[in-house]
């Protein structure tokens, strides 16, 4: 891809400030015969915005708008898999969902168990009340804990027994 500077943005764009060649571009794009001038069609070729075939057809060349966002465009963000699943399943910090594959939903569950800290034993209570900020369904979400070896249960008391430490 060739270097797009400023000024050639700038040129394209005020291309489209122009009535004659707005009006020029929306026919081309529109498919309208009327509305284009010489000079026009010109001017929309000369900024990449219109090309002429061999037989003397014109056509618009939107393309040419894409060229110019790629230039300028910032390089897309490196995330490792366990950010692009967050980002998917938690907006927020609220889960959307809990219907997910089972490898997509251990991130996500290794996430939420973070909430707990490792060796304090919480009451059925106050492990759903931090769940609950999480998601509507706390008790499924507890029970996928559990089940996932995440959480450990004895009676109406839980500990924290997996997953991630932050230290």
């Amino acid at each position: 891809m060739r270097e797009v500077n400023d000024e050639e943005i700038r040129r394209v764009l005020g291309l489209l400030y122009q009535n004659d060649t707005l009006t020029a571009f929306a026919s081309l794009v529109l498919g309208l015969p009327e509305c284009r001038s010489p000079e026009a069609l010109r001017k929309l070729a000369a900024g990449g915005l219109a090309a002429c075939d061999e037989s003397g057809k014109w056509r618009a060349t939107p393309e040419r708008f894409r060229e110019l966002l790629r230039s300028h465009a910032e390089p897309a963000e490196r995330l490792s898999e366990e950010e692009r699943v967050l980002r998917t399943f938690l907006v927020d910090g609220r889960l959307t969902t809990l219907a997910m594959r089972r490898d997509k939903r251990l991130i996500v569950l290794r996430y939420v168990s973070r909430v707990f800290e490792p060796g304090v034993r919480y009451p059925e209570k106050d492990v759903d009340v931090a769940l609950r900020a999480f998601h509507d369904d706390y008790a499924a979400l507890r029970r996928y804990l559990v089940d996932e070896g995440l959480l450990s249960r004895e009676g109406n008391v839980y500990w924290r027994s997996g997953g991630p430490v932050d230290v």
